[in-house]
């Protein structure tokens, strides 16, 4: 079997490789020609180089392939502008699945997001019925995700086999982009002077990789797969990583109303064409606790995470020193 995978050299695309490697697969990456290469040196795949937003190119890198992992995606929301995220979140995914169903590919798998289900009420777990409750002014990037969840629906009613998955926080090795791993490498800097109110759901990449697998070979089409891990407020997570990286827990977590009116002068502040390392979205997102329901998956694909965040935070930190 080959595989296809889009964003095959970033974080999630370059251990999802690794891993079908690993399990027997011949794997091709679609990459641009100016795509790092760092996060896949040591994994033996294929290359096709082309754009998400190419048709031609994607027809091109199908070709010869039986299923398409579509990874490919604008993460970090926070440094990029707001049209070239809905471009490539939401059309450069229907360009996918356009050109996998003109292919005749068996099955496609799109990564969604977590941030594709919106804010909980409090007090209440995120599970796979929950709709996106957010504007895309409050929240571009889930809102991105949400409408290419929408759009892999109409393919699916025109006979296209598309399983969505929905990661939440993602930690491990090969993140290249320091994406997910930010608050790991900010508290081994010391730059983190207080911790926010809210929580997060946060998981191994390596079992989010085998998610992927599981939503190939189980999934319903159409349906949404929640990939979670352990559900953990901002300081019990940051407990773990001062632990390992070996620095004090910040002292300090802030009031609900302090992070919102940051997150409002952040919002300012990115207009005015400041750059900032964290955005306004992730600050207002840090005051609520989105945390997750991964019942669904473990019933119907048999997923279970299996690495404790603890070692997720380690092999990542591991390998953020050796890749400096």
């Amino acid at each position: 079997m080959r595989a296809l995978i889009t964003g095959g050299t970033g974080f999630l695309g370059a251990n999802l490789a690794a891993y079908l490697r690993k399990q027997g697969w011949a794997v091709r990456i679609l990459r641009r020609a100016t795509s790092p290469l760092g996060a896949i040196t040591d994994i033996e795949v294929e290359h096709a180089i082309g754009d998400v937003l190419n048709p031609d190119s994607l027809r091109a890198a199908m070709v010869g392939c039986d299923v398409v992992f579509h990874t490919a995606a604008i993460s970090a929301y926070w440094r990029n502008p707001a049209e070239q995220i809905l471009r490539v979140n939401i059309e450069g995914t229907r360009n996918i699945l356009a050109a996998a169903q003109e292919l005749a590919i068996q099955r496609v798998i799109l990564t969604s997001s977590l941030a594709a289900l919106g804010v909980p009420r409090p007090g209440t777990l995120l599970t796979e019925d929950h709709p996106f409750n957010l504007s895309p002014a409050r929240f571009l990037y889930g809102y991105s995700k949400a409408m290419a969840e929408a759009i892999a629906r109409i393919f699916v009613e025109r006979g296209l086999e598309v399983v969505i998955v929905n990661p939440s926080v993602i930690l491990g090795p090969r993140d290249i982009h320091r994406i997910s791993g930010s608050l790991i490498l900010e508290m081994a800097r010391r730059r983190v002077p207080a911790l926010p109110p809210g929580g997060v759901n946060v998981v191994a990449v390596e079992d989010v990789a085998r998610g992927h697998l599981l939503a190939l070979e189980r999934g319903r089409p159409g349906e949404r797969y929640i990939l979670g891990g352990e559900n953990l407020t901002y300081q019990e997570l940051a407990e773990q990583i001062a632990q390992i990286v070996g620095v004090p827990v910040p002292r300090w977590v802030l009031p609900v109303p302090v992070v919102k009116g940051l997150a409002a002068l952040a919002r300012i502040a990115s207009r005015t064409g400041v750059s900032l390392p964290i955005g306004a979205d992730q600050l207002w997102l840090s005051a609520h606790f989105i945390w997750c329901d991964g019942r669904k998956a473990e019933a119907e694909l048999g997923y279970r995470p299996e690495i404790p965040v603890r070692e997720a935070i380690r092999c990542a930190w591991e390998w953020y020193q050796m890749n400096q």
